[in-house]
């Protein structure tokens, strides 16, 4: 008899599924007080909620899992080339300049975000930010500006480059999870209410419209019933482009690192283009936006981006089951630290939305292709529309490039703000 908590993968993504079915049967009743439920809370974030409650309260034990990592691996690539089937190149390109501004912005938050939230917590705790040599808390932050401007591949680089003890890089961890993930909850809470958002940042939002509008009149164009022979044609295009992309993503990744010092040494600014998942995921979409140009864009009829849907929703099962709640208040000052430093990203966001009156897609995107990366930024832009997925990638892969660049400049800002 398996006893709690639940260690095995079968189990666990049994577990993952139910959660979702429970989620998407309660969801589509249309009385009671489901129906007032999801008039509030969105179903992208019950998704992700309920596994972390599985996780918080002991049910599942996720550390030896590879759940995460076949969704990320295998799912999310095989969602990408799915959902951007039928891309429109010359749509996207006229959503115009906001969507890199709202990046940018979300950028510079967690570059001047994290030696102010420094400076702020040291007015109340001056011993949370201290520490000397390699144990110094500026250190660990700054695998924490690597991972919120790129994500993995920069904050292991900022952790080679400032040599934080690794007996506590964990911890640094953990506040990255917790506080990253709260801000997501707090972005998908947005989403529902993106119409009363967008009319207070007075935001033109025309594009965006547009773009879902002649995405939507093609699909139901080439609307058909779906047959066995048309499933397995996505699964062609989906999973062999899976195959294709992790060849050549690998094969690229080695070839950079091989050929050139600034991407094989970890303290050079460009070492994060030496990431695998990196260049997996440009082959993956740039294998989409290719099939986009051919007749395999009619799969699209048959429910290409739905099925690449269910693949996400698995994936955003599988990164709410990595939040233990319980964890949230451990270390407080620290998680302050966090909480203080993603306001400050928010609300520069805020700041230059209502500025330049920018819709909320293009806040809640630009700031989870930093702070997400490339594993969330696509699920937050299929959340508003399965066509605007290509944006949340194409931001997330800029993100990338200036990940390593960005964080190690925050870094040195944080050290002088421990030192004031």
């Amino acid at each position: 008899m398996n006893q709690l908590p639940f260690t095995e993968d079968t189990v666990i993504f049994g577990l993952l599924c139910l959660c979702l079915g429970f989620v998407f049967y309660t969801s589509s009743l249309k009385k009671g007080f489901w129906k007032k439920f999801y008039s509030i809370i969105p179903t992208l974030l019950m998704c992700y909620l309920l596994p972390a409650i599985l996780a918080s309260t002991g049910i599942i034990n996720e550390t030896e899992s590879n759940t995460y990592y076949i969704a990320s691996r295998y799912l999310l690539p095989a969602a990408l080339i799915l959902m951007t089937l039928s891309i429109d190149l010359k749509a996207i390109l006229n959503l115009g300049s906001k969507a890199l501004i709202m990046f940018l912005t979300g950028t510079i938050g967690i570059i001047i975000g994290g030696p102010l939230a420094i400076l702020i917590v040291s007015i109340f705790s001056p011993e949370t930010v201290g520490g000397n040599g390699f144990d110094a808390v500026w250190r660990g932050l700054a695998t924490i500006a690597g991972s919120w401007i790129g994500g993995g591949a920069n904050q292991a680089a900022m952790l080679e480059v400032f040599q934080f003890n690794q007996e506590k890089y964990g911890g640094m961890v953990l506040i990255d999870i917790v506080v990253a993930n709260i801000w997501m909850a707090i972005i998908l809470l947005g989403v529902g209410k993106t119409k009363r958002i967008d009319a207070w940042l007075k935001a033109d939002t025309s594009s965006i419209e547009e773009l879902k509008q002649k995405v939507s009149s093609h699909t139901a164009k080439i609307a058909r019933v779906t047959s066995v022979h048309d499933f397995m044609m996505m699964v062609l295009y989906a999973f062999a482009g899976v195959g294709i992309a992790h060849l050549l993503g690998h094969h690229f990744a080695d070839f950079l690192e091989n050929n050139f010092e600034v991407i094989r040494n970890k303290e050079k600014i460009l070492s994060s283009l030496g990431s695998k998942f990196l260049w997996m995921v440009v082959f993956a979409t740039a294998i989409g936006i290719g099939l986009s140009f051919t007749k395999a864009k009619n799969y699209e009829g048959a429910g290409a981006s739905k099925i690449g849907g269910v693949f996400i929703y698995i994936l955003v099962a599988t990164i709410g089951m990595k939040m233990d709640l319980g964890k949230v208040m451990e270390n407080p000052g620290l998680i302050a630290i966090g909480l203080v430093w993603i306001s400050i990203h928010a609300g520069l966001l805020i700041l230059v939305a209502k500025l330049i009156k920018a819709p909320y897609f293009f806040l809640a995107v630009g700031s989870q292709a930093n702070v997400g990366g490339a594993a969330s930024a696509p699920v937050v832009a299929a959340e508003f529309h399965p066509s605007l997925t290509s944006v949340g990638i194409l931001l997330a892969v800029f993100g990338y490039v200036v990940g390593t660049a960005g964080a190690y400049l925050c870094a040195l800002l944080m050290e002088v703000a421990s030192n004031v």
